[in-house]
């Protein structure tokens, strides 16, 4: 895990006094094979999960697994687009592009990846309590993508009532450059590791 992006993220949320996470491990089949053991790792006064695992054949399963141990650990945790799973697990509901989902269930917490001006208004008005702006660094989870930057994605963040964190390329030094509008970090290599 780069204890360094661990660092900013509670400094952020000393910063910000805020009861909300400032980091996020967004899951990754391919980046986390023990993700269970990694969930345990995570810091529990600053991290929430958003729970993807797209396409995993045990994916419901590993869902309820990994909801128990944030109950256990008081973690937040949300479930990408599937509101079914997200209420069976006891969770929030994580939505993608800022789409309004079909349902009127949504958890203690709603969340919401954007990646322009559009899906952030979207995302606000479908009742997202955090949105994820990205990419606001270059990123190896997509490679060759153009990524924001430190100017756009605060330009983005600036206009947003609701807390914006910034996914993608995150680091560390990469948080601290994005400024006072970012609320925190979401990430899959970064903290992928021991």
């Amino acid at each position: 895990m780069d204890q360094q992006l661990i660092s900013q993220a509670r400094a952020v949320k000393r910063r910000r006094r805020t009861t909300l996470p400032t980091l996020f491990l967004f899951t990754d089949a391919a980046h986390h094979p023990d993700l269970a053991g990694l969930v345990a790792r995570l810091p529990r006064d600053i991290a929430g999960i958003v729970f993807r695992h797209d396409g995993f054949p045990a994916r419901n399963r590993l869902a309820r697994r990994i909801a128990r141990i944030c109950r256990a650990r008081r973690l937040a945790l949300v479930i990408a687009g599937d509101w079914r799973l997200a209420a069976a697990c006891r969770a929030g509901l994580h939505l993608r592009g800022g789409a309004r989902p079909r349902t009127a269930y949504r958890g203690d917490l709603t969340t919401a990846s954007v990646h322009d001006r559009a899906q952030l208004v979207a995302a606000r008005r479908a009742g997202a309590n955090i949105i994820f702006i990205s990419p606001a660094h270059p990123t190896s989870s997509h490679p060759g993508e153009p990524a924001l930057g430190p100017v756009r994605w605060a330009a983005l963040a600036r206009h947003s009532p609701i807390p914006t964190i910034a996914l993608g390329g995150m680091t560390g030094h990469n948080l601290r450059s994005l400024g006072r509008h970012c609320a925190g970090a979401g990430a899959i290599g970064a903290l992928a590791g021991p």
